[in-house]
């Protein structure tokens, strides 16, 4: 039997996707007329096997149950339909929930039942074709092999006879009347299974009018299918058993993609696209799998890499033979050097990829140029509001207008003949387009314009994203180590930068997972303190200060809002304003079933205690390589020297934003430290005058970290003050000054972490629990603070060997991620990381010193 789920009303296959990416999930349905196909003789009732396959396989799912709920007695629904034992089976109509279900009958309803036999007994006998089938707890009158005279004289022979008895349930089905002693009810079988197994939504398949009970308890997300024809309360209808096994079938690969998520492409072979306004991240096969609207921490337009082709993309491939013969593998993909310009090649067909400069803040131009020999693919389907919303799209002389949203869309095409389909809720776009030598196709997707009119040449847009990049990385000086990957470094930290609000995002996706199929997977759209800091810093050692001077006023806007700087929140949006709540997309089944998505992020209510030094310690390096402080940054210093000295002695959350009560984290504390020694020096250097508390509130933070971070037992600075554990951010006692690296204790610590938090090619954040379930990668960040504290202690072999890891793990086009399985040897976390990036280029111009 060939299943196709073509052949299902496309409205009711949009449901059926729907109701798979429920949490918690129960699929239930009748027997006889919707697994077994009615037949004469009832006792031959076989279900079909692609249906028992399909139950066989949602049963086995996690967070999904299955049921048979029958009017057969559950003895012999087990024996005829040899279901296996993962799906539930429910006899008589609801009221047999196991076997031994006869033995729980009060004496007076057993004694009912005998009665009813005899008297139903006298009624059947010499009725040829009408059958008594015994039940624990009623007795079927069935008159389906009886001629229509005997049938209708029976049934109202049991109507106006036992059926009246008192104590007696009624229940009327296909050429079948039952008379039970308890309550029959598949509707309330139904809700005590979805109370046992907590389902968020159900599904019931039912075919008889017994089943109606069922699908009026139906509510919600619930979804009812009625199997053939008859009034109904079902909300849809199919015609056969069949049909019934192509719906389970659908559903099971439905639920099973949305549970494990589709193949999905390895994360350091993401490449990121940029303007500085926003990102958009395209597989090595071309397919663009993540891009936001408006802005790099909105609502996504394209979010393939978090839920699959269903939750939105914009693939280009070259055209297969006759459209069956799958396309072959690109030869690879590279940026244009000094650029963030993508191109993908296939032999005879090249794709160019570009996020267009020059445009208003509130709209993005996605431009895809096609070149090449060779005939290819495309398929357009964009799911904005991460497909919460239906999309149309209708084609005009100019391309496509994406219709259904709230900001305009447009996808401008001239010339190119799309046929468009739908899915029931969102519909797509496909064409083959025949690009030649001396005319490529160009699609460019306008976000934020409804212009579907000719603007600029293609090859003059390019050229001013091509310039904007290349003139900036002429202005950098660059070490010799590694000096093409710290090129790409640079241009993707610069990428991460909002050029209109001077934020900087930490990472350009959410919820990649620290763990495949874990649920440590976190939203880093946002701009930390810390964390843009530490990128503009970056950036500044090389020679660009532009994007320090703007996060600092960024900063400074901040600070505007708040009664005063102790108040400052770790991380905003690119705006600088507060986090909404963080929430959950149950909708997307997450990158390789790694859920859940979250957008927002609760570190925005944390402590942590330690961002004010990163922003000094940026505020020294900038005037370092200006030769002054301005103002306003001076300003800043002063502010950032009160918060430390209204809040340091507190315990908080740290810098790895810990779910778990707050402590005295050690690297919290040499923080406050730098704040104010990098405030005293800064003072002195540019003629400033300083606060005269800040220089013994410094000595006194000193102190209090060597007294009480030394733990004499581990012999290493630990995590906090209390306990006795490790964490690689203990490794700034020595990297930020607070003691001498030549210290015995610092070199106890480069050991203790080593021996405990380097595994090969990484290092460990720590080894503790941390109140999350799962487990994560060793981050670069931490390898790169390692790969200093070797150099600083004479190490430098080892410094060498481990930095070649880090530049190893690396994506193709120079990426790197925010962590790295050693075990795996698989990058994880969110895309391309910052804080990756920024080590890197730390420890290549330590290594060329």
């Amino acid at each position: 039997m060939a299943l196709t789920a073509e052949a299902l009303p496309a409205e009711l296959r949009r449901v059926i996707v729907q109701l798979a990416r429920t949490p918690r999930l129960l699929v239930a349905c009748d027997y006889d007329g919707t697994l077994a196909p009615i037949v004469a003789d009832p006792t031959q009732a076989k279900p079909l096997p692609e249906s028992v396959h399909a139950l066989r396989s949602l049963a086995a799912l996690p967070a999904t149950t299955t049921a048979v709920i029958s009017g057969r007695a559950l003895r012999d629904l087990a024996t005829l339909s040899r279901l296996p034992a993962e799906v539930y089976l429910v006899g008589s109509h609801g009221s047999e929930f196991d076997v031994g279900f006869v033995h729980e009958l009060e004496p007076e309803a057993t004694q009912l039942r005998t009665e009813l036999q005899i008297a139903l007994q006298d009624i059947v006998r010499g009725k040829p074709g009408v059958t008594l089938e015994n039940k624990p707890a009623s007795v079927a009158v069935h008159v389906r092999r009886a001629e229509a005279e005997v049938a209708e004289e029976v049934l109202d022979t049991v109507r106006t006879g036992p059926a009246a008895w008192e104590g007696v349930q009624v229940t009327e089905g296909k050429a079948v009347i039952e008379l039970a002693v308890v309550q029959t009810d598949k509707g309330n079988a139904l809700d005590a299974l979805r109370h046992q197994v907590g389902a968020t939504a159900a599904i019931f398949l039912g075919d008889d009018v017994t089943d109606e009970k069922a699908f009026a308890r139906l509510h919600g997300p619930d979804l009812g299918i009625k199997v053939g024809d008859g009034d109904t309360l079902a909300t849809y209808r199919i015609d056969s058993t069949t049909e019934v096994a192509t719906v389970l079938a659908f559903l099971m690969e439905e639920r099973r993609t949305w549970l494990y998520g589709e193949q999905a492409p390895p994360i350091e072979r993401l490449t990121m696209l940029s303007n500085e306004r926003t990102v958009a991240l395209v597989t090595p096969d071309a397919r663009m799998t993540w891009m936001c609207h408006p802005g790099p921490d909105s609502a996504a337009v394209f979010a393939d890499l978090l839920g699959g082709p269903g939750a939105g993309h914009f693939t280009i491939r070259p055209q297969g033979g006759n459209g069956a013969q799958r396309s072959p593998l690109p030869l690879g993909q590279r940026y244009v050097p000094n650029t963030m310009i993508v191109e993908t090649r296939w032999s005879r067909l090249l794709v160019t990829d570009y996020l267009a400069h020059g445009t208003d803040s509130h709209r993005t131009d996605l431009v895809r140029v096609i070149s090449g020999g060779v005939p290819a693919a495309v398929e357009f389907a964009p799911r904005p509001e991460f497909g919460q919303v239906p999309v149309r799209l209708t084609a005009e002389a100019g391309g496509l207008r994406v219709q259904g949203t709230a900001e305009p869309m447009v996808l401008y095409s001239p010339g190119v003949q799309w046929e468009i389909s739908s899915d029931g809720m969102h519909e797509s776009a496909h064409a083959v387009v025949d690009p030649r030598e001396d005319n490529p196709v160009v699609l460019e997707l306008r976000c934020g314009t409804d212009d579907l009119s000719s603007a600029d040449t293609e090859v003059e847009r390019r050229d001013v994203a091509d310039r904007y990049w290349s003139e900036w990385m002429k202005t950098l000086s660059l070490p010799d180590v590694e000096r093409d990957l710290v090129a790409r470094s640079a241009l993707t930290l610069r990428g991460l930068c909002n050029t209109d609000t001077g934020g900087i995002m930490a990472a350009a996706t959410t919820s990649l997972p620290e763990e495949i199929g874990g649920v440590r997977n976190w939203d880093y759209r946002y701009c930390w303190l810390r964390d843009g800091a530490m990128t503009a810093q970056a950036l500044v050692t090389l020679g660009s200060t532009d994007e320090a001077e703007a996060f600092l006023n960024w900063l400074h806007r901040v600070l505007e809002t708040l009664p005063g700087p102790e108040r400052l929140h770790p991380l905003y949006t690119l705006q600088g304003t507060g986090l909404g709540p963080e929430a959950v997309i149950d909708s997307l089944p997450g990158y390789a079933g790694s859920r859940p998505v979250r957008v927002g992020n609760l570190a925005d209510q944390q402590v942590q205690l330690d961002v004010f030094g990163p922003v000094v310690e940026l505020i020294a390096h900038l005037a370092q390589a200006t030769g002054r402080i301005r103002d306003v940054d001076w300003d800043l210093v002063k502010a950032m020297a009160e918060a430390v000295s209204h809040r340091w002695f507190e315990p908080d959350h740290g810098i790895w934003e810990e779910r778990d009560v707050p402590r005295h984290h050690v690297y919290s504390k040499v923080m406050c430290w730098v704040t104010l020694d990098r405030a005293v020096k800064l003072a002195t250097a540019y003629g400033r005058e300083a606060d005269p508390s800040w220089a013994p509130l410094r000595d006194q933070i000193g102190q209090d970290v060597v007294k009480n971070g030394w733990h004499p037992d581990v012999q290493a600075f630990t995590t906090a003050y209390e306990g006795s554990d490790l964490d690689a951010a203990s490794l700034h006692v020595g990297l930020s000054g607070l003691i001498d690296p030549s210290d015995e204790r610092f070199q106890a610590t480069v050991t203790a972490i080593e021996a405990e938090l380097r595994s090969g090619s990484t290092v460990y954040r720590y080894r503790r629990d941390d109140g999350l379930p799962g487990d994560e990668g060793g981050f670069h960040l931490c390898a790169a603070w390692l790969i200093e504290a070797y150099l600083l202690i004479g190490r430098r072999t080892e410094a060498e060997e481990l930095f070649q890891q880090i530049v190893d793990t690396a994506g193709p086009t120079g990426l790197l991620s925010e962590e790295y399985d050693p075990i795996a040897e698989r990058s994880l976390g969110n895309h391309p990381q910052a804080y990756s990036h920024l080590g890197l280029i730390r420890c290549a111009q330590l290594l060329s010193a």
